[in-house]
């Protein structure tokens, strides 16, 4: 089965955005991020012919196999000695690393297997790079996880806010962060570190709420599911931003981020997972029942999270484009697609 790419509505103009580089390595490009920032990346090469996307993904990822375009590399970032030769291969300008183990719940049920695979993969990348190609400019991709269990008085948050991780996931990722920032303390790497907030859209795994919901609404629509939604806490609200928006901040990070600082990217609203409720309820062709499901809820689950992005918006001018509703659409439209080419 082949994944649908959707067109994002976002204006991508490489002139305004121009690269420092001609050879890019992507961790995790057959991921949910990862694929996005490869197709945002590859739109340029009709501006910069001679840009080369490298990729690096797990065996069982098989998102962008078919696209000629990426030098795909299979491998396992937790290996010293694969990690090693990757980087000497490539010898990449810029490193955007996305690769982790990203879904909360797994990192409860087996706390060692994502804090070991997000913490080895990161360090031996930093470490490969050090030895091998220490002029690359590197993203770090943390998590608003490693902010976790907030305060009312917290919010929006900020750069300073305290860490108060409430899951193994968001330890691993603020072991990510400063890791990053550790190598451009002592080793003096261009290394810069965000923090996106919760992004969603076309591609995401259906464990993720918005695309967990699309899911049941396109199962519904063809009959393979009963009109009822299964869900967890609809009044938690989170900050949510279409990922081809956030891919497109994280070049600008890179571009015109200042190497040694961290950044939050996100809408800077919160929003009710209960809107993303209506909004599916308003795009689907049949009416459904909402059902609430006790194994859908986190054993820790912030009330409230949600960022303040004015020290990214002011280095780089960034802001979301893509509206939560053409997101949602395009989230649907997307699984409605994926079911009917598995019938």
């Amino acid at each position: 089965m082949k994944d649908v790419a959707i067109e994002s509505r976002a204006c991508y103009n490489a002139e305004k955005w121009g690269f420092f580089s001609v050879r890019v390595l992507i961790t995790g490009v057959s991921g949910f991020a990862g694929s996005f920032l490869a197709d945002f990346l590859l739109a340029q090469k009709k501006a910069q012919s001679d840009l080369e996307v490298w990729g690096v993904s797990q065996a069982n990822e098989t998102q962008h196999d078919e696209n000629a375009q990426i030098k795909l590399v299979r491998g396992d970032l937790t290996d010293p000695r694969f990690t090693a030769n990757l980087v000497s291969k490539v010898s990449p300008d810029q490193i955007y690393h996305l690769a982790a183990q990203a879904f909360v719940p797994i990192s409860w049920q087996d706390p060692w297997a994502t804090l070991e695979n997000n913490i080895r993969a990161q360090a031996n990348l930093l470490h490969a790079a050090l030895l091998n190609h220490s002029s690359a400019r590197i993203l770090i991709v943390a998590s608003q996880e490693e902010y976790g269990r907030v305060t009312p008085a917290d919010l929006p948050l900020n750069e300073n806010t305290p860490l108060r991780p409430d899951s193994p996931y968001g330890v691993s990722k603020i072991t990510q962060d400063y890791m990053g920032l550790q190598y451009f303390i002592s080793h003096r790497m261009h290394i810069v570190r965000v923090r996106p907030f919760n992004h969603i859209g076309p591609r995401q795994n259906e464990r993720f709420v918005a695309a967990n919901f699309a899911k049941q609404v396109a199962e519904m629509e063809m009959g393979l599911h009963e009109p009822k939604l299964c869900v967890g806490n609809l009044d938690a609200q989170r900050d949510f931003t279409d990922v081809r928006d956030m891919v497109r901040g994280y070049v600008l990070a890179l571009e015109r981020g200042t190497a040694g600082e961290v950044y939050n990217i996100g809408s800077g609203k919160p929003r009710a997972i209960k809107e993303l409720v209506e909004t599916y309820r308003r795009l689907a062709r049949v009416p459904f029942e909402v059902e609430f499901d006790p194994q859908r809820m986190r054993p820790s689950d912030t009330p409230v999270s949600y960022c303040d992005a004015t020290k990214f918006n002011r280095a780089t001018d960034w802001a979301p484009e893509i509206p939560i509703e053409q997101t949602l659409a395009d989230t649907l439209d997307y699984w409605r697609t994926r079911l009917a080419e598995s019938r």
